[in-house]
């Protein structure tokens, strides 16, 4: 008797529930608010009842359909200019969804990393641009994060309508680039904003792509089990325990590694500055402890010192003879610790410095010159090789932090595969700083990821980027740059049909890599947009770009294209900055540049015969080049 009550039980609830699993429905990127794309067919779909009948209404059209064996239905609309307020209605047996102030415009997907998250709230000039935001026609949707081993059909968020009590979570750069064409051509503009600060470009790119990259690329994640992913975090689970517990209880803290007798037989040495790219660590957070050994002469503990050391990423604390004399959180701030009177001596001192890195890359950075002690009797640089060892990083463990950059596609699957049948007028995407540690790979990651998403949508749709914006310290000479390696690579993706880029190096901020002003990034973006898709020819999107080199002597004549006008040095001595020169040798030298009859002569008293030129080659370049539209020129370099 018992059991017949419980089946009844059981019965009456799958009679309640179900009406429930009939419903028809639709993904998440369908609000009221929504912006549909103009002028091409228009795709809606969703769920319904097995073979259930579904009618879809939108501007006085009806459409009909059936949802398939597994439920699933859609339908195709015609091409509708751009308009509105519309309402779309779906109906099923037992349910209608309707959808109210829906327009149809351009749809722009904006996506990238942290520079494309940041919200108009916190860019420059913000409270005046907020309550200035009365801009109906224009609507944003913040994709919610999400991390997926497998493609999903759905995400979350919700249509916004942008005004002063919204704009504020939009995407700045996404929102100046959608206002800028609003102003300029009045049709109503969309804007997806899926993106997530601190992300690799791996993780946006689809694991069917990048499988067909290689081994060269796949070998960073061998440690993952995507196959049995279930078991595999329930194994690293573990194995953050043990990591999390061995940082707590740091050994070098309790064996005391700052001390000047500890046995140092087994540590390696690493360059200091540099962030640590070592196999041993170029996949490690955690903490690992660096020393240096100095010889200091007498007088040395007289009075006090300075010990400079840069930056640190993360975090540090610092002792010099077994003294802590300083610790600080935060990887963008200047190490600069004051040593006591006493604290140094004649002979054989020790610096000893336990880096906490909390994820990405790790270690002592910045400008060698910032890495020096200055004592009573002299100055001295601390930059070259230093020793290290770890005490309790995360591949010590084996564990693999649970990030978005863990494995590729992860991003992809959970916040651009819901809308690949969503119709969008173009992309524009603000990445690249996290990959700037593998410059040369991004040649082949970013056009491959471009075509990834075209291949996806089924249409060849318009990509806009923005170059890499200057920061960090000025160097004092001419070196290698990762960070100009990386835009030389975003230059080089401009092969690809229907792309354009917003070149930055002007309005970059040395300490933040975050620089504020994203209303120019925005604008320079929506150029690039307005000449290209919106037939204003008349509209300059480029700054000037390197054509040809020849050499006259010491000299070598660089010819530009897009000078719109004519070159614009601004100088009030006609001097062009940001340029290096070298002969035969290869070694670089900063060099003398001016405007002549409309190309610029490069030279330096220290190369005879001139063999190759760069510009803007550098982490944060000096910039004074621009055409007459007021655009800089692009960063080049004339050596491959």
């Amino acid at each position: 008797m018992k059991t017949r009550r419980l089946l009844s039980f059981f019965a009456l609830c799958l009679f309640c529930t179900l009406p429930l699993f009939a419903q028809v429905s639709l993904p998440h990127i369908f609000t009221d608010n929504m912006v549909l794309q103009r002028d091409a067919p228009i795709k809606i779909w969703g769920k319904a009842g097995k073979k259930e009948a579904v009618t879809v209404t939108f501007n006085d059209t009806k459409v009909f359909a059936k949802a398939d064996n597994k439920g699933n239905w859609s339908v195709t609309l015609q091409p509708v200019a751009w308009g509105g307020p519309y309402t779309l209605q779906v109906a099923g047996k037992s349910n209608t969804v309707t959808f109210e102030n829906v327009l149809v415009g351009d749809v722009w997907l904006c996506s990238g990393q942290s520079n494309m998250e940041w919200q108009v709230i916190s860019s420059m000039n913000a409270q005046q641009e907020i309550a200035a935001a009365n801009y109906p026609q224009i609507r944003s949707y913040n994709v919610v994060k999400a991390i997926e081993f497998a493609p999903k059909e759905d995400f979350q968020g919700t249509w916004e309508v942008c005004s002063p009590q919204t704009v504020g979570d939009f995407s700045a750069v996404a929102y100046f680039f959608a206002r800028k064409l609003y102003q300029e051509t009045g049709i109503p503009i969309g804007i997806i904003n899926s993106s997530w600060g601190g992300t690799d470009i791996e993780t946006w790119t689809s694991m069917d792509s990048f499988e067909k990259l290689g081994e060269h690329y796949m070998k960073r994640y061998a440690g993952i089990d995507a196959v049995n992913i279930d078991e595999f975090m329930t194994e690293n689970e573990e194995k953050r325990i043990l990591y999390e517990e061995a940082l707590k209880n740091d050994k070098g803290l309790a064996e005391k590694w700052y001390e000047p007798a500890t046995d140092v037989s087994g540590w390696n040495t690493l360059p200091v500055p540099g962030l640590w790219d070592t196999p041993e660590l170029i996949h490690a957070d955690g903490a690992v402890w660096f020393r240096y050994e100095i010889e200091l002469p007498d007088g040395v503990q007289n009075g006090d010192a300075m010990l400079g050391l840069a930056m640190i990423d993360d975090n540090d604390k610092t002792w010099v003879n077994g003294q802590l004399v300083g610790e600080t959180i935060g990887h963008q701030i200047s190490r600069k610790y004051t040593l006591p009177a006493g604290t140094l001596k004649k002979g054989k001192n020790v610096i000893a410095v336990r880096v906490h890195d909390t994820g990405g890359g790790g270690g002592i950075y910045g400008d060698a010159k910032d890495v020096y002690l200055n004592t009573a009797v002299g100055s001295y640089s601390l930059a070259g090789d230093w020793l290290y060892k770890e005490s309790a990083t995360n591949t010590m463990f084996g564990y693999i932090t649970v990030s978005p950059n863990m494995y590729p596609s992860l991003l992809y699957n959970g916040m651009i595969h819901p809308i690949i049948d969503y119709r969008i007028k173009g992309a524009i995407w603000y990445q690249g700083e996290n990959n700037a540690g593998a410059a040369y790979d991004y040649r082949t990651l970013f056009p491959n990821m471009i075509n990834n998403w075209r291949n996806k949508w089924g249409y060849e749709f318009p990509f806009y980027w923005v170059q890499l914006a200057n920061f960090m310290q000025k160097q004092d000479r001419p070196v290698e740059s990762d960070w100009a390696e990386l835009r030389e690579a975003q230059t080089m993706t401009l092969s690809l049909p229907q792309t354009g880029q917003a070149v930055i190096t002007d309005i970059g901020d040395a300490d933040d890599i975050h620089p504020r002003n994203k209303q120019d990034v925005g604008i320079r973006l929506a150029l690039n947009a307005l000449h290209k898709d919106y037939g204003r020819t008349d509209v300059v999107y480029s700054g000037p770009t390197f054509n040809s080199m020849t050499i006259e002597g010491n000299k070598a004549i660089i010819t530009f294209d897009n000078i719109d006008g004519g070159l614009d040095v601004r100088s009030r001595y006609g001097y062009v900055e940001g340029f290096a020169i070298a002969g035969s040798d290869g070694i670089y030298h900063w060099a003398k540049a001016y405007e002549k009859d409309g190309k610029i002569v490069v030279y330096s008293d220290k190369v005879k015969t001139p063999v190759n030129v760069r510009y803007s080659w550098s982490d944060n370049p000096d910039i004074n080049l621009y055409n007459q539209a007021g655009l800089p020129a692009v960063p080049f370099r004339t050596d491959k």
